[in-house]
């Protein structure tokens, strides 16, 4: 028998794992030369292009701050600080069955009910089969990108816009093109010379967040009109995304995309829980569209993930039930917060930033260099008698390159006493920061 020559020897199943790499076998004296092609863990080109989110960006620097002993006021991370309605929690209460059982896929029939009643109430009608409850707002439009997006595909969204879009739509393979606005003409968008510049052969949809987040613009039904007309002419979806819709401050009526019917084959409704019932640890959302092909396709994944988590749908089909009185006073109470925001504001020199009409947050450029720098600066050597405060940094909320370094997202959600502060804080970090970064 010839003897085998190692000599040249080809290994295809090197793995490396903590930069060490491992061989599946130990080889003997004598060995000349090895030919090994090295394997290394890979991940996905998609992933690649996802950031952190800038709500959370700066968490280690803050970490750090409060391990110093420095209360911080947040006003980056949306959290309402306004209570969750008691039916909530009396329905997890008197949830009585003894096997928590899995949910069906489109969602709970109650919970669907309820759903069709509310926009019913809004004279905006949906058949029980044009619904489907999702893990959140985030988990309905994921599912909806997946289903309207290939890779090269694009996506037309106002910026400023929700950073965690940009995750959404990159895990696609398809990317943002980013609908310009500007500070100074209070980021409105609805011009329909301004969008159908940027509409092209890879164009898809448009999402409109309407009360917007980040900026707090409102549409008025004529911008919807223009919206859901630009999207049918030009055989787009329009995702309407109204998390929001009941934070509108001004007295209108309340607007959505799903009162089109002409535009049923275009229109769909992204919807909600957690900001509209202060139950943002609920993680239910909705699908809403009368384009059947389109819930035939998203079924796919409803499928796929089993189901929403049966107990959270119980308890949110009860928030339902919470009467008109409700959403006046949260209203209210929003509206309160914002006006002191904007007064805090217009007292600080330099400051440009437009009143927002709904949601509960707003867009203001500074006049600081980097909001990031300035953001930094904030956690590591500002603090008054051991306070300071943390917003979300502009840029991220860009996808354009460059812009948005001196903007800053606030969320206007603490308590009045807590807001006052946090503002009173920013006044005075704007000022040491500027008398020490000249």
């Amino acid at each position: 028998m010839q003897e085998k020559s190692w000599d040249r020897i080809d290994i295809s199943s090197i793995w490396t794992y903590n930069n060490v790499e491992c061989l599946p076998c130990i080889f003997g004296a004598g060995t000349n030369m090895i030919t090994m092609e090295v394997r290394t863990m890979k991940f996905s080109s998609k992933v690649k292009k996802c950031g952190l989110s800038p709500m959370r960006k700066f968490h280690p620097y803050a970490v750090a701050a409060e391990a110093k002993g420095r209360k911080i006021y947040h006003l980056n991370i949306c959290q309402p600080y306004v209570e969750t309605p008691p039916q909530f929690f009396q329905a997890v209460r008197e949830f009585s069955q003894s096997v928590l059982e899995y949910a069906p896929s489109p969602g709970m029939p109650e919970l669907i009910d309820a759903v069709q009643k509310y926009y019913d109430n809004l004279n905006m009608h949906f058949e029980k089969d044009e619904i489907l409850i999702t893990t959140g707002g985030s988990e309905a439009l994921s599912i909806i990108f997946q289903c309207i997006l290939d890779d090269g595909d694009e996506v037309l969204i106002p910026e400023p816009f929700y950073p965690n879009y940009a995750t959404m739509v990159n895990t696609t393979g398809a990317s943002i093109h980013p609908i310009p606005t500007s500070p100074e003409e209070g980021y409105r968008y609805a011009d329909r010379a301004k969008i159908e510049a940027q509409i092209n052969e890879h164009t898809r949809a448009i999402v409109c967040t309407n009360p917007g987040n980040p900026t707090g613009v409102v549409l008025t039904p004529e911008e919807q009109r223009l919206m859901c007309d630009i999207a049918k002419e030009h055989g787009l979806f329009i995702i309407g995304d109204e998390a929001y819709r009941e934070f509108v401050y001004a007295g209108e009526p309340l607007q959505s995309f799903g009162e089109y019917a002409d535009a049923a084959e275009n229109v769909v409704v992204i919807d909600t829980v957690s900001k509209r019932f202060s139950a943002c640890g609920a993680r239910v959302g909705a699908i809403l569209t009368r384009n059947h092909e389109l819930l035939g396709e998203a079924m796919k994944y409803c499928q796929a993930r089993l189901s929403v988590a049966t107990l959270d749908q119980v308890a949110s089909a009860a928030l339902y039930d919470v009467g008109p009185e409700y959403f006046a006073a949260v209203r209210e109470e929003y509206k309160r917060r914002r006006d002191t925001v904007v007064a805090k504001l217009a007292e600080i020199p330099g400051v440009v930033c437009e009143c927002p009409k709904g949601a509960f947050y707003l867009m203001a450029a500074l006049p600081v260099d980097d909001a990031d720098k300035f953001q930094q600066w904030l956690l590591e050597e500002f603090d008054d008698h051991g306070d300071t405060v943390m917003f979300a940094a502009g840029g991220p909320f860009y996808a354009t390159p460059g812009k948005g370094l001196n903007e800053i997202r606030i969320a206007y959600v603490l308590k009045q006493e807590d807001l006052e502060r946090a503002m009173d804080l920013l006044a005075l970090g704007i000022q040491k920061y500027n008398e020490t970064h000249k």
